[in-house]
């Protein structure tokens, strides 16, 4: 029995907590209106210092700076009434891009607008972008095509505002991989994050050698996910752990110990945007919510990205704090800040 399996049976707290960056969260979705400012707080008493609002469709742009403003508020407030307090709440940053699983909602206007946004205010990353076949509908030349376009654009961005780019793939690691590689972005001087990984070993490798860092979600506590684990184990073999982040990609991806609902053939059940980890699970296309039918008592949220921490520190043999430290220099290097670590 492994410590995280004692603690999903014994229903225990965490044991330790350490500083962490929630690399890639959807902490803007509806699914957190009624209690963003509580999940926010037990993040941070988690450990969680800073978290990502990772974007997907232009509509919803707004969406993250608006969540990113009620946090910023929420720590002034704090500090305004206590100047001896010290911060309750995670750092909000975030990521710019238009999702390839949404292609056909996608305007070249949308890619105009998000170019101009850029100019006016500079986010953390750009993302998420990539490819995308996993439906039959994706595979047709006509949007595969388009998706293709509309990464290559995004690239363009990256490389003209010199930012770390996140990466969606799925069920398209070769093509991404070819594209990336005839592309100017260079990961190794712009950062970037292969977010939610989902290949086998060869893919994993690849993209740690063009300079990515591979994005782990709840789905390594997935004792099934074998071909995950494997493929994480051997790129840390060749290229140690500085080749890893981690992220919940909430509201997705909920980590097996903290579910409460009967899902024992997978992490959750992912939408859309958070299934590139789980390629037999079926995605869900939603026009204005795209976790309208979440079950909010199973929702994944960013305090639970310690157990990620816990479970990568026993697949790895690395200690937790020793991890956790690595994984926060990860973490700016990915995405080239400076965010120093707490004491």
């Amino acid at each position: 029995m492994t410590a995280t399996d004692s603690f999903l049976m014994s229903d225990q707290p965490l044991p330790s907590i350490f500083p962490i960056v929630d690399t890639h969260t959807h902490f803007d979705a509806p699914l957190f209106d009624s209690d963003r400012e509580l999940q926010a707080q037990e993040a941070y008493e988690n450990g969680v210092h800073h978290l990502a609002l990772v974007g997907y469709l232009y509509r919803h742009f707004d969406r993250l700076y608006d969540t990113q403003q009620a946090l910023d508020d929420l720590s002034q407030s704090v500090t305004t009434e206590n100047s001896d307090q010290l911060n309750l709440y995670p750092r909000a940053h975030i990521a710019l891009g238009l999702h390839p699983f949404y292609i056909e909602q996608h305007t070249e206007a949308h890619l105009l607008a998000m170019a101009q946004m850029l100019t006016k205010q500079r986010p953390l990353a750009i993302g998420e972008i990539g490819l995308d076949t996993y439906t039959d509908a994706m595979k047709q030349p006509e949007n595969f095509a388009k998706q293709q376009r509309f990464f290559s654009a995004q690239l363009d961005m990256a490389v003209n505002h010199q930012l770390p780019v996140m990466l969606h793939i799925r069920k398209a690691h070769a093509q991404a991989l070819a594209l990336l590689k005839a592309h100017d972005y260079d990961a190794h001087k712009l950062g970037g994050i292969a977010h939610s990984f989902s290949g086998g070993v060869q893919e994993a490798k690849a993209f740690v050698k063009l300079g990515f860092k591979l994005g782990v979600t709840g789905q390594v506590t997935n004792p099934n996910a074998k071909k995950l684990r494997y493929a994480i184990q051997a790129a840390v073999a060749d290229y140690g752990i500085g080749c890893l982040v981690i992220e919940t990609d909430c509201p997705d991806m909920t980590p097996t110990m903290c579910q409460t609902l009967d899902n024992s053939s997978s992490v959750s059940e992912p939408s859309a945007l958070g299934s590139a980890a789980l390629e037999s699970s079926v995605p869900r296309h939603r026009s204005h919510d795209e976790w309208g039918d979440r079950p909010a008592h199973n929702r994944n949220v960013p305090a639970n990205l310690p157990w990620v921490l816990l479970t990568l520190s026993e697949l790895l043999t690395v200690p937790p704090a020793e991890l956790a430290r690595q994984l926060w220099q990860n973490s700016c290097n990915a995405l080239q800040t400076t965010w120093q670590y707490p004491k």
